[in-house]
């Protein structure tokens, strides 16, 4: 055969290999679905891609008054996949039905999604009525199936969807789920089938909040106290930059808390107290650091001390709280881990410069 022959074959089995695989993965709402093992009946159920993106299938149907049917199909890449029912669409206070299979065997866990970090995420806990025997997940045509079924009368219509990352799966004895490796959250119309992607409510508010808080307290506000005490030496310029400095961190964090209030009145089912009453302590400290740049006694005055010593407690209690609240806000905000890790980096970096000058004042001391 020539090798111009080869190569036209070659390519072809290639093309066909690769049409069988791709094939293989696709779940399409038009075939039957042939599962054995299902404890309901699954030729009547309601079939829709709900992740185009991702290749989710889900079937459902009403089996009776209070009985609802669900199978999910996703691809199967070595990852958990999971559904959950949300009462607004957010993950955290949700309770999400996840599956997997390890070594050739199939499992399938309630978890209840307190928050974002693994350890607020419990196995064997969530608001799910789940029927005894019937769940079953199986793996068919390198796809996961994952059927169920809930005693309610009528689900929870925003339905959320996530996978995780490939090799991380729950094991025993702790079952702990790691960050999913991506999400979809939608909303499920059961009467019609209709199924829209949503967004996260509010989120140009939450993004506004977040951001401005976050250069102005989280950040600025560092940048003032670095340049205060360590580069006192250049006299008078050290003063009116960080004067500059705070005053624009202190515009952009009231900017940020007006944002943050304004999101607290649109927001339903959403327990921000704490972090609200972090962010008025911190607003106040920074209204009395205000008020103390207008109160600020002369050089030689006998109180200069006690102003000195006010102005630099008062700064340092705000910083601390400052930071804590916002790495508080990305965990409430559901931002995960890389926005903690970007701010975080932003925070580390300052201390070291921040070390770093504080050795050389020392050295020259």
């Amino acid at each position: 055969m020539k090798p111009s022959s080869m190569s036209i074959l070659f390519f072809f089995t290639s093309l066909c290999s690769l049409s069988t695989l791709t094939n293989s993965q696709t779940d399409s709402c038009t075939s039957n679905l042939n599962l054995n093992g299902v404890a309901f009946d699954t030729a009547n159920l309601h079939c829709l891609p709900v992740w185009t993106p991702r290749n989710f299938v889900l079937r459902y149907g009403q089996a009776s008054s209070d009985t609802w049917s669900f199978v999910l199909s996703a691809p199967d890449s070595n990852s958990y996949v999971a559904i959950g029912f949300s009462s607004n669409g957010q993950m955290v206070g949700s309770s999400a039905i996840v599956g997997w299979i390890s070594n050739g065997a199939g499992a399938m866990k309630q978890y209840y999604l307190g928050g974002q970090s693994s350890s607020l995420v419990q196995p064997d806990q969530g608001n799910l009525s789940i029927l005894s025997n019937s769940t079953i997940i199986v793996s068919q045509s390198s796809r996961i199936y994952m059927a169920f079924q809930l005693n309610t009368n009528q689900p929870q219509t925003q339905v959320l969807y996530a996978v995780g990352t490939t090799g991380s799966l729950p094991a025993a004895p702790s079952y702990m789920l790691t960050e999913h490796g991506d999400k979809v959250s939608t909303s499920l119309n059961y009467a019609t089938g209709q199924v829209t992607r949503t967004g996260r409510p509010h989120s140009r508010l939450r993004r506004s909040h977040g951001i401005l808080n976050m250069l102005g307290w989280g950040i600025a506000m560092l940048i003032g106290v670095i340049v205060a005490r360590y580069f006192r030496e250049w006299d008078p310029i050290w003063f009116y930059v960080h004067a500059g400095v705070q005053v624009s961190g202190f515009i952009l964090g009231i900017i940020g808390v007006i944002c943050g209030f304004a999101l607290e009145n649109r927001l339903t089912g959403v327990d921000v107290s704490t972090h609200k009453s972090i962010g008025i302590f911190v607003l106040v400290l920074g209204c009395l650091q205000v008020m103390a740049f207008f109160a600020r006694p002369d050089k030689l005055s006998r109180v200069r001390v006690y102003w000195n010593w006010y102005h630099y407690s008062l700064g340092r209690i705000l910083l601390v709280f400052a930071v804590a609240n916002v790495f508080y806000g990305i965990d409430l905000g559901e931002k995960g881990s890389g926005w903690n890790v970007g701010y975080g980096i932003v925070v580390g970096i300052l201390f070291l410069v921040a070390l770093v000058l504080e050795i050389r004042l020392w050295m020259r001391k």
